[in-house]
């Protein structure tokens, strides 16, 4: 049983508003009563004002709350990226790759992603139905909505493999929806994304690039044609956004302040300190939340500036733990950090490596030179073989990526190498089907049509 007296955010009147729902039971993930308040997504979609309202919802509550830590922090444990330092078998579960299928923190993962689906599918069906909206409003709209559901998805088959891919607001057959093939689920995030992108504009709207807008759709497009092998196509979408000459980078100690020209997305908050910025860092002498892993500290160069500002050392207890501090700032009421979702330097990550598995090394050695550069480091060997250069960059995307929603953890599955760098480090609880997480036991026994993962 799960007990979770979190926030979901949903639709109220016409406008988009926080309900508290206290869960007191194990639930269905579309267990939460009839549609938001007996309104018709529909009748939300009325007007410009009370359409805006209801997508600016989905910006909040879930995202900010319930997206940001599970899908950084427990990825990350999973890995050899970010460990948690306080003894929890829920945690610990992530840590050892022996999550069970009643871990409650795997749990909530799932459960409030359906939650957010369920939410970003009622204002698809409400933006598509609706006649009334300016019609540049209601492609903004539309976009934004589409991204957010292919973000959700991207999470969800990178945690699990095969998920119910639920694409209605009818919430009883989503409530028994079977898992969807893991390829499918992919073509229906590229669908989404090649839509946002087409329905978007090149500019943002509102402050802080706190809205979605055709580069963020381009990138996380990049992104998803990557981890599905297409390599000419993430190529393509990179380049897309490297040659839109919206974004530059920047220098490592100013990467993530909220006014950044290497933000692409960020999650704002009203106080200007990240979740990351609470998670990471800590008061000197003081036990930090989530620290590195020290293999991953360890295997910085001498000289690269991501180590120098993007980590440092606290000692507590007499134990020396590297804390990741990209965010400075761990409390107030006034600060400068939001927590950076898309970030200009992974398209080129993204476009050296897609070009490096097209064996065009000279043009992907350029690409992550671009970073080694920044990093106050000399650039790759010209003389690197094309299984070299892979390794390279794998190395490069561990070193910039660190800390940032579950890279390494989806870079070693998708690459097929955790069971070789995870297993190796973690021989006595590692297991080769822990690259998938289990489907939650509660969620089974809600739903029978879903099928359990292998090894659980």
């Amino acid at each position: 049983m799960i007990r979770n007296n979190r926030s979901i955010q949903l639709y109220s009147g016409t406008i988009a508003m926080a309900l508290s729902l206290l869960l007191t039971s194990c639930k269905k993930f579309t267990e939460i009563g009839a549609p938001p308040t007996q309104v018709l997504s529909s009748d939300v979609f009325t007007n410009d004002i009370t359409g805006s309202s209801a997508i600016m919802g989905l910006y909040t509550g879930n995202v900010a709350t319930q997206m940001l830590v599970p899908y950084t922090m427990y990825p990350g444990m999973s890995a050899d990226d970010v460990q948690y330092n306080t003894p929890s078998s829920d945690y610990d579960g992530f840590e050892t790759n022996t999550v069970s299928i009643n871990n409650a923190i795997n749990a909530n993962a799932w459960y409030y992603a359906y939650q957010y689906l369920r939410n970003i599918n009622y204002d698809i069906v409400g933006l598509t139905a609706s006649t009334s909206l300016t019609p540049s409003v209601k492609n903004q709209l539309l976009g934004e909505a589409k991204f957010l559901r292919a973000f959700v998805l991207f999470e969800l088959v990178n945690f699990y493999g095969d998920v119910p891919l639920p694409l209605s607001n009818n919430d009883n057959e989503n409530a028994y929806l079977p898992r969807t093939a893991a390829k499918d689920v992919w073509t229906q995030i590229i669908a989404d994304l090649k839509d946002a992108q087409s329905l978007l504009p090149e500019t943002y709207t509102g402050s802080f690039r706190a809205r979605i807008n055709k580069w963020a759709a381009t990138s996380l497009l990049a992104r998803a044609y990557l981890y599905n092998y297409d390599y000419p196509n993430a190529e393509a979408e990179a380049t897309k956004v490297i040659d839109s000459k919206v974004y530059t980078i920047v220098a490592p100690a100013s990467a993530f302040v909220n006014t950044s020209n290497e933000i692409i997305w960020q999650i704002t908050n009203t106080t200007g300190i990240s979740t990351y910025g609470a998670n990471y860092n800590s008061a000197a002498n003081s036990l930090p939340t989530y620290s590195l892993y020290d293999t991953l500290y360890k295997s910085f160069e001498t000289g690269d500036l991501r180590k120098t500002n993007w980590t440092s050392d606290t000692t507590a207890s007499g134990v020396t733990y590297h804390r990741v501090t990209k965010y400075k700032l761990r409390s107030g009421t006034t600060g400068n950090e939001y927590s950076v979702a898309l970030r200009f330097a992974e398209l080129y990550l993204i476009r050296g490596e897609a070009r490096a598995q097209q064996d065009k090394l000279p043009l992907a050695k350029a690409d992550i030179d671009v970073l080694r550069t920044r990093a106050g480091l000399t650039g790759l060997l010209a003389t690197l073989s094309k299984d070299d250069m892979l390794l390279a960059i794998e190395q490069e995307r561990k070193v910039e990526l660190f800390g940032e929603w579950g890279h390494r953890w989806f870079d070693l599955k998708r690459t097929n190498r955790a069971a070789a760098v995870i297993g190796g480090q973690k021989k006595t609880t590692w297991k080769n089907t822990a690259v998938l997480y289990p489907v939650p036991d509660a969620q089974r026994l809600a739903n029978t049509n879903l099928s359990q993962n292998d090894g659980y």
